[in-house]
């Protein structure tokens, strides 16, 4: 393997890599890489990071609120938004959150319930309450500096090897690699990478082959022109590959395989679990719990959730909620479901609408975890998508309700 060209990212020679990926692939991939090779002989890749890093220059974004500058705490705030969250829909929350929080230190004294509060209905709620986490350990371990190093920055909560490569190549220059959903749809297509990206194996080639792909100069505006280019043109979906500065070399485009590569994850049934949520409402404000720190919507303010021994009768409902709440049900009502989708399962939600006396506050005083909240001030209440939903539907003139 010694004798090939002294830049080949399909076989990654010797001097970039030590031949570990090839030993990684195992005899059998190796062959087929190297046979697959004897179809595109006349290919040169060599310039790969420097065509990427002109078309980022001419057609990459560059208007992005969190581009124009190296600080890493607006870095690290937007790359941990836009995990597995689109642009758009980041944009907003970015603005907002960095408008109360423009800072490490503030962000890092303020209680985790107003950092939720900000990301309700971004989703993965796990990223906030680790970005509060490490926030504050900056502050106890690090004397309040941002960690320079992309070995460092991993050690923080939250923060994985793509993650803090990025953070690290945009805020100090280190040459490091990224390896995000865009970047492996990229390298999957325009170089032919079989198999699921999730997959330990595959997932080691991709790392070897993006590491072999470094520019000795501009990390930053290269991984920059990576996440571009898997965001407007190599998309999931219908992909541009006519504007694709790789349009003659793409795997994926010369052999019309654009909706295979990169390999899907492979089916499985999506578990479907079902739960009953108390809407406990008493002149306008609605009764919620805090969630525990850790779990599904972990931190933030949910509806009580009805146990699956309670019948559905109104005696039933209602000497739950007066032993659990201290609060009593003069009547009850099914609201319209509301399936929410998770991760790894889907929730079906049946929300049980429970009209209390007029003038019962509960034991709201005694159970920091309880609050009221009025349904005139949803808008900045820490509440996962699903409850919001319903309780946006209650505070219309016609709530929906059978």
């Amino acid at each position: 393997m010694g004798e090939t060209s002294r830049f080949d990212p399909r076989l990654l020679v010797c001097e970039r890599s030590g031949g570990l990926w090839l030993h990684e692939l195992g005899t059998s991939r190796a062959s087929g890489l190297i046979e697959h090779e004897k179809h595109r002989k006349n290919r040169d890749m060599s310039d790969f990071a420097e065509r990427l890093i002109a078309w980022q220059r001419k057609n990459g974004r560059h208007d992005l609120p969190w581009q124009g500058g190296h600080d890493p705490y607006r870095i690290w705030l937007s790359e941990i938004m836009l995990q597995q969250t689109q642009v758009d829909t980041v944009i907003p929350y970015y603005q907002r959150f960095v408008e109360r929080f423009p800072d490490l230190d503030r962000l890092a004294a303020a209680p985790v319930e107003d950092v939720m509060a900000l990301w309700s209905g971004l989703g993965y709620y796990a990223r906030a309450r680790n970005l509060h986490r490490a926030a504050q350990r900056i502050i106890e371990s690090h004397g309040g500096s941002f960690p320079r190093s992309a070995v460092d920055i991993a050690t923080l909560p939250g923060i994985g090897r793509s993650t803090a490569a990025a953070i690290a190549a945009f805020a100090f220059g280190e040459r490091a690699a990224i390896l995000d959903g865009n970047v492996k749809r990229v390298l999957c297509r325009i170089f032919g990478v079989e198999g699921f990206p999730g997959e330990k194996r595959v997932e080691n080639q991709l790392w070897a082959l993006a590491e072999s792909l470094l520019p000795a100069r501009e990390v930053g505006r290269y991984i920059q022109a990576q996440m571009d280019l898997g965001a407007t043109l190599c998309t999931r979906g219908k992909p541009a590959c006519a504007r694709c500065p790789f349009f003659d070399d793409c795997v994926a485009r010369r052999d019309d395989r654009q909706g295979e590569l990169p390999t899907a994850r492979p089916k499985r049934a999506v578990p479907r679990r079902s739960a009953r949520f108390a809407v406990i409402m008493r002149e306008g404000t609605v009764l919620l719990e805090r969630r525990p720190p850790v779990g599904i919507w972990g931190g933030l303010l949910a509806l009580p959730e009805i146990p699956g021994t309670i019948a559905d009768t109104l005696a039933d409902v209602s000497a739950w909620t007066a032993e659990c709440f201290g609060v009593d049900c003069v009547e009850s009502s099914a609201l319209t479901p509301v399936t929410h989708t998770f991760t790894h399962f889907v929730l079906e939600i049946q929300p049980v609408l429970l009209n209390t006396a007029a003038a019962t506050h509960g034991l709201v005083a005694e159970n920091g975890a309880l609050q009221w909240l009025a349904l005139s001030v949803l808008e900045g209440a820490a509440l996962p998508t699903p409850v919001r939903k319903i309780l946006e539907a209650l505070a219309t003139p016609t709530p929906f309700s059978d």
